[in-house]
């Protein structure tokens, strides 16, 4: 039940990602960041090397700076450790514990420490929605689009495009700021999201955005 040793894989680029089908474009003004799960005990099962886990921190760094830099909301998911059973649910017949109320388990990991201003929202399902006022902070700040990055792409990540999809918040998976178990479920996942609730696109693509390019 514990998580999977991860071997290194390329990142998808974005000739491999499928035409989405709804026709959305990220807008700084409308848009918020969410960096999802990026802990210690999540990010421990990817080995040494760069690859995808390096790479994606440092794309998700970069998003992240150009996020604050022109006022587009930061948001960070985190888990809290030694879980009450029961409040953990069934998380816990696939999973198991979980993670332990240690730093080495609990703390983001240091290239993405959250800066002030940020706001870190207690995870508790995969979903970045459940439990948490994260639509509500959203709405209070006028934002209806939500840029998705962090691990696991066909985990957390999927489940929180799914919800803000219903929720009518615009998905975005950034598909090189995403990490997953292996390459074949991070294609799955960001497939699935293009034909069914959002639109996939790249670090570049979506800095590009930000800075106000078309």
């Amino acid at each position: 039940m514990a998580l999977p040793n991860i071997a290194a894989y390329p990142l998808p680029v974005a000739s491999d990602i499928p035409a989405p089908r709804a026709p959305w474009q990220p807008e700084p003004a409308r848009l918020a960041l969410l960096i999802h799960d990026m802990q210690r005990y999540f990010c421990a099962p990817y080995g040494e090397g760069d690859a995808p886990l390096g790479q994606v921190i440092g794309n998700i760094a970069r998003l992240a700076k150009a996020a604050r830099a022109v006022g587009i909301p930061v948001f960070y998911t985190a888990q809290k450790g030694d879980q009450f059973r029961p409040d953990r649910g069934l998380q816990a017949d696939l999973w198991g514990p979980g993670m332990r109320a240690i730093p080495e388990h609990e703390e983001i990991v240091a290239a993405l420490t959250p800066q002030p201003g940020d706001r870190v929202l207690v995870k508790h399902r995969y979903s970045a929605f459940q439990r948490s006022d994260l639509a509500e902070l959203m709405r209070a700040r006028g934002r209806d689009q939500l840029a998705i990055t962090g691990i696991y792409a066909h985990i957390g990540c999927l489940a929180t495009a799914a919800e803000a999809f219903q929720r009518d918040i615009q998905p975005f998976a950034v598909f090189d700021a995403q990490a997953d178990f292996d390459r074949t479920r991070q294609d799955m996942a960001m497939g699935w999201i293009a034909a069914c609730c959002g639109v996939p696109l790249g670090t570049d693509a979506l800095l590009r955005r930000m800075e106000g390019e078309r």
